[in-house]
């Protein structure tokens, strides 16, 4: 049985960074994926990123390119949200999630084991 544990929640002020964790355990595949999600107040869970074990291969939503950074340590069943220059809108529960194989859409809808979310608020 899969489980995914979320870490690195905080409260940051805008322009500041974060990473978030994801630690795994229980894979009986190679072959993966593990996508970030997030919902904010009055929102819709939303794919934020997400990453093939396989072939390395990424998505990042429009609203976190250029700042956000996905990335796993297979050795250390790990998988890290890098979050820079953060903005107030960034602000949600973000939570970790795997899907058996190679994604095709970054959406919750594919991903059929969660983590428990780990809290991230951009304010002054």
């Amino acid at each position: 049985q899969v489980q995914l544990v979320e870490s690195g929640g905080s409260l940051v002020q805008p322009g500041g960074s974060l990473r978030l964790s994801c630690a795994a355990s229980g894979f009986t595949s190679d072959y993966y994926s593990i996508g970030w999600f997030r919902r904010a107040p009055g929102k819709e869970r939303e794919g934020v990123s997400c990453i093939s074990s396989s072939d390395g291969r990424t998505y990042y939503a429009d609203s976190v390119k250029g700042r956000f950074t996905i990335s796993r340590d297979n050795a250390k069943n790990t998988n890290y949200l890098e979050m820079n220059s953060l903005k107030p809108e960034d602000t949600a529960v973000y939570y970790c999630a795997a899907a058996s194989g190679l994604f095709r859409r970054c959406v919750p809808s594919e991903f059929g084991t969660w983590g428990q979310g780990t809290q991230v608020t951009v304010s002054s």
